[in-house]
C-alpha cells in the first residue's frame, strides 16, 4: 500500500482488532499514517497483533475491551484519549460467532442475546462513548455489516437482524452527528479472514462457491480491500459521504 498518507496524525479506535477484517482494517489505516489502537478482548491476541504493526514501522497498542461492557468501551475510548490526545475514527468490527445455520424456531436465546450485545448494543455505547472526541476532531465512526443485514437469511436470522439494525442506528447517527461534522458509515465485506479461511479448508466446495458467486473471482484481502475501504472512509476523500453502506464483496451482492 503506498501513495499519499491518507490519515496522517491522526488516531483511530478499531474493536475486534487483534485478528481478521479487523487487523486487517489496522494495518492499512497505519500503513496511511494513522496510530491505531487495537480494543481487544484478548489481550494474549491483541498484543502481538499491535506489536506485528509496530515491527513493520507504524503505531499501534492494544487496550483489554469486552464490547458488551459500556464501562470497557468508556475506558478504551478515555484511555485512547488520554494517550494520544485525539480520536479521529472509530471502527466498530467487533463481532459475536452467529452460531450454526438455524430456522427462527431452532434460534438459541443466548446466542440471540449475545448476537445483540455485541453487534448492536455495543455500536450504541461505543458511538455515545467517542461522540465527544469525534466531534473536537470532526471525525467518523465506521461500522462493520454485512450483505445479510441489507437481503436477509433464511438460516442466519439473528444475524441478519442485528447487521440490519446496524446499519439503520449508523444511518440516525450520520443524520444527528452531520451538523458536528462527524460521518457515520458502514462497510459490508466479503474478505477473506481467519475463520473463513480456516472453513474453506475444512469445506474447498465453500471457497469455490463464493468464489463463483463472485464477479471479481477472489475473496476480498483483509489489508487491501476491506483495509483500504476504511482508510477511504475515515479520510477526508469520504469528506462528503455519511450516512452510507460501502459493499466491498467482488460484486457478490450486486442487487445491494
Amino acid at each position: 500500500m503506498t501513495g499519499t498518507l491518507l490519515l496522517r496524525d491522526r488516531v483511530a479506535l478499531i474493536t475486534g482488532g487483534g485478528s481478521g477484517l479487523g487487523l486487517g482494517m489496522a494495518t492499512a489505516m497505519a500503513h496511511h499514517g494513522a496510530v491505531v489502537v487495537l480494543a481487544c478482548r484478548r489481550p494474549e491476541t491483541g498484543e502481538p497483533a499491535a506489536a506485528a504493526i509496530r515491527d513493520a514501522g507504524y503505531d499501534a497498542r492494544c487496550v483489554q475491551c469486552d464490547v458488551t461492557s459500556a464501562e470497557d468501551l468508556e475506558a478504551a475510548v478515555a484511555s485512547t484519549v488520554t494517550t494520544h490526545g485525539r480520536l479521529d475514527c472509530l471502527v466498530h468490527n467487533a463481532v459475536a460467532s452467529p452460531g450454526p445455520p438455524s430456522l427462527v424456531e431452532e434460534v438459541d436465546h443466548d446466542r440471540w442475546d449475545a448476537l445483540v450485545a455485541t453487534s448492536l448494543r455495543a455500536v450504541f455505547d461505543g458511538a455515545r462513548a467517542a461522540y465527544p472526541h469525534l466531534r473536537a476532531t470532526g471525525g467518523s465512526m465506521v461500522v462493520m455489516t454485512s450483505a445479510s443485514g441489507i437481503e436477509g437469511s433464511a438460516s442466519l436470522p439473528g444475524y441478519a437482524m442485528v447487521k440490519a439494525a446496524q446499519r439503520t442506528l449508523a444511518k440516525g447517527l450520520a443524520v444527528e452527528w452531520g451538523p458536528d461534522g462527524i460521518r457515520v458509515n458502514c462497510i459490508a465485506p466479503l474478505g477473506l479472514t481467519d475463520a473463513l479461511s480456516a472453513a474453506c479448508r475444512a469445506n474447498p466446495v465453500l471457497e469455490e462457491r463464493l468464489v463463483r458467486r463472485t464477479p471479481l473471482g477472489r475473496l476480498g484481502d483483509p489489508i487491501e480491500d476491506v483495509g483500504s475501504a476504511a482508510v477511504f472512509l475515515a479520510s477526508d476523500l469520504a469528506r462528503y459521504v455519511t450516512g452510507q453502506t460501502l459493499v466491498v464483496d467482488g460484486g457478490g451482492f450486486l442487487g445491494l
